[in-house]
């Protein structure tokens, strides 16, 4: 598994990208399993009230969440290149400019050892 993760404005949103052979969530709507990388990360949006609140920079964020979206894709480089874009995007939804966003890849295995 390999872990897609975005920082701005004192936040972060991290996604996990399965590869073949492992076991990606199935629920409807997920790619099938013959997929050889499958995408999964929440996706909100802003709202005027209710929902999640959200600290962002000097600012509260009132936070809706969509049901994940999961996305299959047959390389590891098209698999990454649209994470990094789902990530930027969600951090737009909310007001972030997304050029602002950092983002770190690991493997799934090395995130668990710190």
């Amino acid at each position: 598994m390999i872990l897609v993760r975005g920082r701005a404005g004192g936040t972060e949103l991290t996604g996990t990208l399965y590869e073949r052979g492992e076991q990606a969530p199935s629920f409807r709507g997920a790619p099938d399993e013959d997929a050889a990388y499958v995408w999964v990360c929440d996706e909100f949006y802003e709202v005027d009230s209710g929902g999640s609140i959200q600290q962002l920079d000097d600012r509260e964020v009132n936070l809706a969440f969509e049901s994940p979206m999961p996305r299959g894709f047959d390389t590891r480089e098209q698999a990454i290149e649209s994470a990094k874009e789902h990530l930027r995007t969600q951090f737009a939804r909310i007001g972030v400019d997304p050029d602002t966003v950092e983002l770190d890849v690991e493997r799934g295995d090395v995130a668990t050892e710190r």
